[in-house]
C-alpha cells in the first residue's frame, strides 16, 4: 500500500468533516431519503458491488425470485449509505444518556440484559447487519460500558474524528492490532468485549455452516469464551423506521454450560454464534452487509478439488441444530464446489 500523506488526509478530512455539518442541517428522515437514492443510484452504476450482494443472496436464499433477490441486494446498499452518511454522523448528537430511550428499544434484548449488568466477563457478538456501530456505542450509552474490537482507519484525522464519537459515553475501542493482552486484562476484570463476528477468518480459520455454505470464522471467540467461561450474546441493532429508531435483538445466548460437553466445544461455539448471526440476518436481509465478502476463503479440500474430509463432515453432522438433511446437504454442496473448483 502507498505511503499516505498528511496533504492526503486533510484532502479527505475537510470534505467529511463539511459534508456532516451540512447533513446535520437537514431534518434526519431528509437526509435518509436523500441517501437512499443516492444508493439506487450507486447500485445502478456499480455492476460489480451489486453483482455480488445478488450472488451472495441468490446462494443464501434459492427459494427467492431474480426480482425479490435484487430488491434486498438494492435495499442493502440504501441501508448501508443511510449508515455511513447519516447514522454514523448523527449518533452522538441523537443517542445521549439523556435521550437514548427515545431511539433505542431494549425490550426485545431482555434475556441478555442480566448478563450485561453482571459483574462477570462476557462477550458480545454481531455482524454486519442493522447498525454494528451503534450496539456497542449504545449500550454503553445506557450504563454497560465495554470495548470493542475494530480496524482502525487508514486515514488518522478520520479515525480520531470517529473515534471521537463512539469513546464519547465509555466505549473503549481497541484496534485489531496489539489487542490480545487488553482484551485478557478486561475479562479478567469482568468487563464485556464486543466483536464484529461475520469476518472472513482467511484460509486458516474455522469452517462452518453459514446460509448453506462454509464460511470461515475466527478462532479467537471460542478460545476467550472457552478461557475464561463467559457468556456469549449474539445481538444486533435492528433498523425499526425511516429515522435514528432502532431495536437491540438478540440471535442467541450461548452459556458455558452448552458447551461443556461437546466433544469439540472450539468447533460448537463457532458454528453456533454463527448461527445465532444468520437468524438475525435472515429476519431482515435488507439490513445485512451483502457485499462483504463473506464466503472469499474456501477449506482447504475445496481448494484441493478434493471431497470433503470424514473429520470435517463429522463436525458439522454434531451440531445438535442441523437436521440430517441439512448437514447432507451441506456436505454435499461443499464437495461439488470442490469438484468445480478441480476441473
Amino acid at each position: 500500500m502507498a505511503r499516505r500523506t498528511q496533504l492526503r488526509n486533510v484532502a479527505e478530512y475537510v470534505p467529511a468533516r463539511a459534508l456532516a455539518a451540512a447533513i446535520q442541517c437537514f431534518p434526519e428522515r431528509a437526509n435518509l431519503a436523500t441517501f437512499r437514492a443516492a444508493a439506487r443510484v450507486y447500485a445502478g452504476l456499480n455492476a460489480r458491488h451489486r453483482n455480488r450482494a445478488i450472488d451472495n443472496l441468490r446462494q443464501s436464499f434459492p427459494e427467492r425470485s431474480p426480482a425479490e433477490v435484487r430488491r434486498i441486494a438494492v435495499a442493502s446498499i440504501e441501508h448501508l449509505f443511510q449508515l455511513a452518511a447519516v447514522d454514523a454522523i448523527m449518533m452522538g448528537r441523537r443517542i445521549r444518556p439523556d435521550t437514548w430511550h427515545r431511539h433505542i428499544d431494549v425490550t426485545p434484548a431482555a434475556p441478555a440484559i442480566d448478563i450485561l449488568a453482571s459483574d462477570q466477563p462476557s462477550l458480545l457478538l454481531t455482524g454486519h447487519c442493522g447498525n454494528w456501530e451503534l450496539l456497542g456505542y449504545g449500550l454503553s450509552v445506557m450504563g454497560y460500558p465495554m470495548a470493542a474490537l475494530a480496524r482502525p482507519l487508514d486515514n488518522p484525522l478520520l479515525n480520531d474524528w470517529a473515534l471521537g464519537i463512539r469513546q464519547a459515553w465509555g466505549l473503549e475501542v481497541l484496534t485489531k492490532w496489539g489487542a490480545t493482552p487488553r482484551m485478557q486484562e478486561i475479562l479478567e476484570a469482568g468487563g464485556r468485549l464486543g466483536f464484529i463476528a461475520d469476518q472472513n477468518a482467511g484460509d486458516q480459520g474455522v469452517f462452518v455452516p453459514f446460509f448453506g455454505r462454509l464460511a470461515s470464522a475466527y478462532k479467537s471467540i471460542a478460545l476467550l469464551a472457552m478461557r475464561f467461561e463467559t457468556p456469549i450474546v449474539v445481538a444486533m441493532a435492528r433498523r425499526r423506521s425511516q429515522a435514528i429508531d432502532y431495536e437491540i435483538v438478540i440471535g442467541d445466548i450461548i452459556t458455558p454450560q452448552d458447551w461443556a460437553a461437546q466433544d469439540d466445544p472450539l468447533y460448537y461455539i463457532t458454528a453456533r454464534y454463527t448461527r445465532g448471526l444468520e437468524s438475525l440476518v435472515a429476519a431482515c436481509p435488507e439490513q445485512y452487509l451483502w457485499i462483504h465478502r463473506r464466503w472469499k476463503s474456501r477449506p482447504k479440500h475445496v481448494r484441493r478439488g478434493v471431497e470433503m474430509p470424514a473429520s470435517l463432515a463429522r463436525r458439522i453432522r454434531s451440531l445438535p441444530w442441523l437436521a440430517s438433511a441439512e448437514a447432507d446437504q451441506l456436505i454435499e454442496t461443499s464437495n461439488r464446489e470442490a469438484a468445480a473448483d478441480g476441473l
